[in-house]
């Protein structure tokens, strides 16, 4: 007697069973896959989304801002990182090559608490092996009056609205329109904004073809200026309302026809306040302050020298000191030869407008490089 077992599959439908429960698994494993690759994609993404590359030869007036797909203008890629939120650091790297600015930029934050860091940074900085000075992003503005106020009329190239702002190795030079009556490079008026940096930054200008009222037209908290040139500018760092945590190092401030400094109200007497390694020559006054405005600050390790006049107050009526805004001198040197390394017939020397080696204060490393 044979029993069948018609229950049983045969082995041509068992291989398929098998194949068919492997494919499941297999699609399980590539969903899996698949999920964890989104998932790291989209990290990846948050990381890197609020880095944007700014290229004005290569660059594309639409474009995604990447390193592959980079935007041409300055101003795209601002308005793209004032819409991002969140509270990652925002970067925009600029490649080497000339930025024309037809209007002021406004650098905002869509949340007016924002403490994230944002930065507009050279993609070659000074003290990279590889920079010379044709790899440094020229910011040229040729607005006219772009702004207004109950005193005056002005044009400015970035007005900075938010906190923690770094400038890094750019060039700057003066506006040439001829209609415009002042300008400023970057201009920061609300006093109650923290955190502005600017390092490695040239501001070159010319009175009489391109003239620059002030570089840096400044209030409130946290403002550091550290190895800049200033050459030719009018008055080179003018700072008034809400001042501490104020430092300007490793700076040289050569030719301002005006003053080198205005310096105005610290929110107390004893704000922090850092003066040293700089290098002032050829100006009109070296410092301007407020009168009656009691200040404490101490100049250290300097050169000032080859000034018309030393400190003056707010309105130019007096030169000289008053009891209150006399300042403490450590190792201030005022007498001295400043030579600069400027452009001649054979072209622009690498460490152009920085002291050369026989200058007086060559010691104190001020100047556009920090190695």
């Amino acid at each position: 007697m044979s029993i069948s077992c018609t229950n049983q599959p045969d082995a041509q439908t068992y291989s398929a069973n098998i194949a068919f429960t492997r494919q499941i698994k297999l699609n399980k494993m590539n969903k899996l896959t698949f999920l964890l690759s989104t998932v790291l994609l989209g990290l990846s993404a948050s990381i890197f989304a609020q880095t944007l590359y700014v290229d004005a030869v290569n660059g594309k007036d639409v474009a995604k801002g990447t390193i592959t797909d980079p935007l041409r203008n300055l101003e795209n890629a601002i308005v793209l990182a004032n819409s991002f939120t969140g509270n990652m650091p925002v970067t925009i790297k600029i490649a080497p090559g000339l930025y024309v600015l037809p209007h002021k930029l406004v650098i905002q934050s869509q949340n007016l608490a924002d403490t994230a860091k944002y930065s507009l940074e050279a993609r070659v900085m000074p003290d990279n092996a590889t920079w010379r000075p044709a790899k440094m992003p020229v910011i040229q503005s040729l607005s006219d009056t772009n702004r207004g106020s109950v005193k005056f009329r002005y044009a400015v190239a970035f007005q900075v609205e938010r906190n923690n702002v770094s400038f890094k190795g750019l060039k700057f030079l003066g506006n040439p329109n001829p209609g415009l009556g002042y300008f400023y490079a970057i201009d920061r008026k609300n006093e109650k904004l923290k955190g502005l940096e600017i390092t490695q930054c040239y501001f070159i200008a010319d009175k009489n073809s391109s003239p620059m009222q002030g570089a840096v037209f400044a209030q409130g908290d946290a403002i550091n200026i550290d190895h800049c040139i200033f050459y030719g500018c009018k008055n080179a760092v003018l700072v008034f309302l809400g001042l501490k945590n104020f430092s300007l190092t490793h700076s040289i401030i050569y030719g301002a026809y005006e003053a080198a400094v205005w310096y105005g109200y610290g929110e107390s007497s004893n704000a922090p306040f850092t003066f040293s390694n700089n290098v002032i020559s050829n100006c009109n006054y070296f410092w301007v302050s407020e009168k009656y405005h009691e200040h404490h600050y101490i100049f250290r390790n300097s050169l000032i020298a080859n000034n018309t006049n030393y400190m003056g107050f707010n309105g130019m009526e007096v030169e000289g000191h008053d009891l209150k805004n006399t300042p403490v001198e450590i190792n201030i040197r005022k007498f001295g030869a400043v030579l600069l390394n400027e452009i001649t017939a054979g072209g622009v020397p690498d460490n152009y407008l920085n002291l050369s080696p026989a200058s007086t204060g060559n010691s104190l490393h001020a100047g556009i490089f920090k190695k």
